[in-house]
């Protein structure tokens, strides 16, 4: 038997609490999978897993087993990386999770020249507005956007969303342009929740030290990011985004910016990744694209400018609603 091997199949189990799941992510047929850990728990004569029609739970002998196992193959994945100093070097898979919104707009954009440095790595992104449980469904690592929930992760921040109100110019046609928060009552808002039934708070707005809140109209409730921005540009109410996922949509005219003097609080965004003491490298490595990702764009009063991958600049003047020139563009970037 592998003992390595055998461990690394015993942790899969572990953390996805089932076999089928569990021979599934690892490509492997299940018997080979119950074969495994029978023979782990005969070479170690004692029960590591109490298996039920439902569900696989660590006994505690497996439980403290499985702690070890994690410091021990954390331990390996270094070694194997610690004299690979050619980024043709790093290889394996890395299974990453975050929503179709950053996944489009921030991280896809960087992986052609990612894999083009490290062509040994195999991507596996999954990307919805649901929360995958890492640990079971045997995530690397997941991206976060928004104030984050105990989850017994490690967070690590990557960068922040400026957020802007928005509508098209379809609906500021037939309601009008809001200009103060008093107007808010005669206009709606499309809602967005990942749980529908929840009730909306309304129209958010951050004074610098705390969220305020202005209860508004709006009849359409959505739980996706994408479908939160298609309902806007449908001109179902003003909605409230990060300024950098829809800058195409402000600089075409097809989303115009409402209220810039009352922005919603901005968003933290991390990257999480399981509890171990060592992290894999192509989870260190990753944290740099992400990191390049989000921090690529920067908010500026009055102006939003883009760091492209080339190099250039260009700098987009909200107010006027048009591209700026290049004195505005020094003069907020303060050289």
């Amino acid at each position: 038997m592998d003992k390595i091997h055998a461990m690394q199949v015993f942790v899969r189990v572990a953390e996805m609490g089932s076999f089928t799941r569990a021979a599934e992510s690892l490509g492997v047929p299940k018997g080979s999978v119950s074969r495994q850990i029978q023979a782990l728990e005969n070479q170690m004569a004692t029960r590591l897993l109490h298996r039920t029609t439902r569900r696989v739970q660590l006994t505690q002998d497996g439980l403290v087993y499985y702690d070890r196992c994690l410091d021990l193959l954390s331990m390996i994945d270094d070694m194997d990386s610690l004299f690979q100093h050619e980024p043709a070097s790093l290889s394996g898979k890395l299974r990453i999770d975050m929503s179709v919104a950053m996944a489009t707009s921030f991280i896809l954009p960087r992986l052609p020249e990612f894999l083009q440095h490290y062509p040994g790595v195999e991507i596996e992104l999954s990307s919805s507005d649901r929360q995958v449980d890492v640990i079971r469904e045997g995530f690397d690592c997941v991206i976060r956007v928004g104030e984050l929930k105990d989850s017994g992760l490690i967070a690590r921040k990557i960068g922040t969303h400026t957020l802007i109100n928005c509508a098209s110019p379809g609906y500021l046609s037939r309601f009008g342009m809001p200009i103060r928060l008093e107007e808010l009552s005669q206009h709606a808002m499309v809602h967005y929740s990942q749980q529908l039934g929840q009730a909306s708070p309304g129209f958010e707005y951050f004074d610098g030290r705390q969220c305020h809140y202005v209860h508004t109209g709006g009849v359409v409730t959505v739980n996706s990011t994408e479908t939160y921005r298609a309902a806007c540009l449908a001109g179902l109410g003003i909605i409230q985004v990060p300024a950098a996922g829809i800058q195409t949509l402000l600089e075409r005219g097809e989303l115009v910016e409402v209220l810039h003097r009352f922005p919603a609080r901005p968003m933290p965004i991390h990257l999480l990744y399981p509890h171990r003491r060592n992290v894999a490298r192509r989870v260190r490595v990753f944290y740099g694209v992400a990191e390049s990702g989000v921090t690529g764009v920067r908010h500026l009063s009055g102006y939003t400018l883009i760091l492209m991958i080339n190099r250039t600049v260009k700098v987009y003047d909200r107010q006027a609603g048009k591209p700026a020139g290049y004195a505005a563009a020094k003069a907020a970037y303060r050289y």
